[in-house]
C-alpha cells in the first residue's frame, strides 16, 4: 500500500509534519482589534453623553420627589379617583428613580468608560499581594469611571442613590408594629361598622333587604346601612362589606354557639378572603362553595365557610343576623373576630 504523507491531527489539537516528526501548534489569534466610540474620538460626544447620563440620574431625582409628594402631600385620598392618582404617582415615582439610576449607568459605561478587553497572567496568589491587587483594582476603577474628572455625573449620581432609598424606609416606618400607632391598628382592624339592629343593605345602592327577598342560590352583597354618612367611607367598607346567602337548614352543619347566628337559612359572611384580603365573589349554587378569584381559596358555605382548598389560612368570619319587627334583616352584632387576611396579633 502507498505510503501517505499527510499530517494527522493528535489528540492534543496540534498537527504532526509528515516525515519531520515536528509539530506545529495553532496560533494564538490574540484580542481582536479595539474599534473606538464616538465618544473616545469626538470631545463633543463625550461631553454629549455626559450630559445624558446627569440627566438619567436627574430623572431618578425627579421620581423620587414626586414619591414624596403623592406620598405626604396627596395624604389619605378620599374617593377612588384620588387613590387611583396617588397609586399612580407612587408606582411611577418609584419607577423612574429606579429605572434612571440603572439606565444611567450602563449608558455611562457603555459610552464613556473603557471598552478595551485586557488578558493577564495567572500568577501565584500572597496575602501581601493579594492586598496590593485588590488596592489596584480599586484604583483602576475609579480611574476608568472617570468619576473623579466628571463632577456632573458625580453630583447627580450622589443625589440620585443618596434620595432613592428614602421612599423605602418612610413605606416600612408604617409598618411599624410596636407603640401606639400599631395598638391603634390592631383596635381598627379589630371593629367594623356593624353592630346591633344594624340593617343589611344592597351593596352599592343601600336598599336595605328583607328576608323575604333572599331566595335559596340567591346571592346579595351587602353594606351596612349608614355607610355613605361614615368619615371614612372606603376603609370602613374595606372591613364591613359582606356576602349573604340563603342555603337550606337541612345541608347546614352548625357549630355550638352560632345557632341563632342565621335565619332560616340566611347567612352572612365577610366578603374579605382571610389569605391577602381579596373579595370573595364567585358562589358555586350546586356545590354551596366562595371562592376568591386571586388565589383560588375555597371556603364551604355548608360547613361555615370552613377552607377546603387553598392557601387562606381560616374560615370567613360570620356575621350574627336577624330579622327585625318590619322583616328586615338585621346585625345581631359586630363579627366576633377580625375580618379579612392575619396580622401579627392575630397569628
Amino acid at each position: 500500500m502507498g505510503d501517505h504523507s499527510h499530517g494527522s491531527p493528535d489528540d492534543s489539537g496540534t498537527v504532526a509534519k509528515a516525515g519531520t516528526g515536528t509539530l506545529d501548534k495553532f496560533q494564538d489569534p490574540g484580542l481582536p482589534p479595539h474599534r473606538k466610540r464616538l465618544a473616545d474620538t469626538d470631545p463633543h460626544a463625550e461631553k454629549r453623553a455626559e450630559r445624558q447620563v446627569a440627566l438619567l440620574f436627574i430623572i431618578s431625582i425627579i421620581g423620587t420627589l414626586s414619591f414624596f409628594i403623592a406620598y405626604f402631600v396627596l395624604g389619605r385620598p378620599e374617593n377612588i379617583s384620588e387613590i387611583r392618582v396617588q397609586n399612580a404617582m407612587l408606582g411611577l415615582g418609584t419607577t423612574f428613580a429606579m429605572l434612571g439610576i440603572g439606565i444611567g449607568i450602563v449608558h455611562w459605561a457603555k459610552t464613556l468608560m473603557p471598552d478595551h478587553e485586557i488578558s493577564e497572567m495567572r500568577h501565584e496568589i500572597t496575602p501581601e499581594a493579594d492586598r496590593k491587587d485588590a488596592e489596584e483594582i480599586i484604583n483602576q476603577v475609579i480611574e476608568e469611571t472617570g468619576i473623579k474628572r466628571r463632577p456632573l455625573i458625580r453630583n447627580t449620581l450622589i443625589g440620585a442613590i443618596a434620595l432613592a432609598p428614602i421612599p423605602a424606609i418612610f413605606m416600612f416606618r408604617d409598618l411599624d408594629r410596636t407603640g401606639k400607632n400599631a395598638g391603634e391598628m390592631v383596635e381598627q382592624l379589630r371593629h367594623t361598622m356593624w353592630d346591633t339592629d344594624v340593617r343589611l343593605t344592597r351593596d352599592p345602592s343601600g336598599t336595605p333587604i328583607k328576608a323575604s327577598d333572599v331566595q335559596i342560590g340567591s346571592v346579595f352583597h351587602v353594606i351596612p346601612e349608614g355607610l355613605d354618612e361614615a368619615e371614612d367611607v372606603l376603609n370602613e367598607k374595606a372591613k364591613a362589606v359582606v356576602l349573604l346567602m340563603r342555603l337550606d337548614p337541612e345541608k347546614m352543619h352548625i357549630s355550638e354557639g352560632r345557632e341563632d347566628w342565621h335565619y332560616q337559612g340566611i347567612v352572612a359572611y365577610s366578603k374579605i378572603c382571610t389569605h391577602v384580603g381579596c373579595p370573595v365573589a364567585l358562589y358555586e349554587q350546586q356545590t354551596h362553595h366562595l371562592l376568591c378569584p386571586c388565589h383560588q381559596s375555597t371556603f364551604d358555605l355548608t360547613q361555615e365557610c370552613k377552607v377546603i382548598f387553598g392557601p387562606a389560612g381560616r374560615a370567613l368570619p360570620q356575621l350574627p343576623i336577624k330579622v327585625d319587627a318590619n322583616g328586615f334583616l338585621v346585625a345581631q352584632s359586630d363579627f366576633h373576630e377580625p375580618v379579612g387576611p392575619s396580622y401579627w396579633e392575630r397569628g
